[in-house]
């Protein structure tokens, strides 16, 4: 290994030492693990594949799990630097429209339209970095119309801020995304915009995030006539099906999962693959939560048996099709048997989605891991390859 990389296992030993050098057995106690475990995800020859885990250990730690992650203080990636310029024209645009602030549109109606479009093509290729050069511009403009327009590029600023690592930011794009959804009293943009304040709000506030969802699904029921709002409170029943499993709560988790599921079979797959608002609600967005969900459960078993019965490119967004791959290469890597397949999995998972799969610090750190244990064999040519795409520099 040319430099070691800074990842998960990293932060957690400098912060373990910041804390007067508590020891790994001290943080393991406090966290509820293995000394052993802390010391392989120290070591880099595993990872953190729980959310729940994440979570433990930053609670003993004292810090964030974003601290861990090392999410909105990390530079390096080009593309997430190329984004992070954005940043703040997009935030200033929001809080220029929040505060009351109408600019006169300078975009026909067609014009407008087509540059929504143009982003949600952009969101749906997982290409951020654009997205955030589109946004600000594009917020001011659609402010000007407001309604549904204003609603649906709030929600993509909410989705783009998240995945570039900015979920405070995200998480006030996506309140005001409600704001305005209630303002034009539209029952469909209502439940897109808590959908995305749910999958805003930090991993330590899983149980907020499934409450939050809990609101929405009492207080829409009454709408679910409309397929739009139908296919969004499914989404909303899979999201705190996942909050709630990381919070513990698994007989809600379950709940909501078998609510989702008979959903999904009476609705179908979206014909487009994308459905109302790119979330593509079905039994293969189903399928896609239910593997994630048994990641979270530490079962990698049921992770892969769930694979075989998934078909993820019938979906129109990237980052679906990564969360697939992404997911089964974390499952196979388990134990350090089917690391070949691992590779091949990781390797499908970056190219679905280049950008979010270089930026992902838990995508990062399962590559460093496959490393660390190749060090004593000759490191695959395709392994090397997909480190470097990503940023890691493996010895040669």
């Amino acid at each position: 290994m040319a430099k070691k990389p800074d990842t998960v296992g990293a932060r957690i030993r400098y912060w373990r030492m910041r804390r007067g050098g508590m020891t790994q057995a001290v943080l393991a106690g406090l966290a509820g693990v293995t000394q052993s475990y802390i010391s392989q995800v120290e070591s880099g020859r595993k990872t953190v594949d729980r959310r729940s885990t994440l979570v433990a250990l930053a609670a003993a730690l004292q810090v964030t799990v974003a601290d861990l992650l090392g999410q909105g203080t990390e530079s390096g990636d080009p593309a997430r630097e190329s984004a992070a310029e954005c940043v703040p024209a997009i935030w200033s645009a929001l809080i220029e429209i929040e505060d009351g602030e109408r600019r006169p549109s300078t975009y026909t109606a067609e014009r407008l339209a087509a540059e929504i479009a143009r982003a949600e093509q952009l969101r749906n290729a997982s290409n951020y970095p654009a997205m955030a050069r589109l946004l600000p511009s594009l917020l001011l403009e659609a402010a000007a119309v407001g309604g549904p327009a204003l609603v649906q590029v709030a929600y993509q600023a909410s989705t783009c801020l998240r995945n570039l690592g900015y979920r405070h930011l995200a998480l006030n794009a996506a309140r005001f995304a409600g704001t305005i959804a209630e303002d034009a009293e539209d029952p469909a943009w209502i439940a897109a915009s808590r959908f995305a304040y749910a999958q805003s709000l930090p991993i330590e506030s899983a149980t907020v995030a499934a409450r939050a969802a809990d609101r929405t699904l009492a207080q829409l029921q009454s709408n679910a006539a409309d397929v739009r709002v139908r296919q969004m409170l499914g989404q909303l029943h899979l999201s705190a099906a996942l909050t709630s499993t990381v919070s513990g709560q698994l007989l809600a988790a379950r709940d909501h999962l078998d609510e989702a599921t008979r959903e999904a079979a009476s609705l179908g797959d979206p014909a487009d693959g994308a459905g109302f608002n790119g979330c593509g609600f079905g039994p293969t967005n189903v399928g896609l939560w239910e593997m994630s969900i048994a990641a979270e459960q530490g079962d990698s078993g049921r992770v892969i048996e769930l694979s075989r019965a998934v078909r993820p490119q019938v979906l129109a967004a990237s980052i679906r099709q990564q969360s697939y791959w992404l997911d089964l290469g974390r499952a196979l890597a388990d134990g350090g048997r089917r690391d070949g397949e691992a590779l091949a999995a990781f390797v499908q998972a970056e190219r679905a989605a280049p950008v979010p799969f270089a930026i992902n610090p838990l995508a990062r750190d399962a590559v460093v891991s496959l490393a660390q244990r190749a060090q004593r064999r000759a490191i695959p040519d395709e392994l090397r390859l997909l480190a470097g795409r990503i940023g890691i520099s493996l010895a040669a």
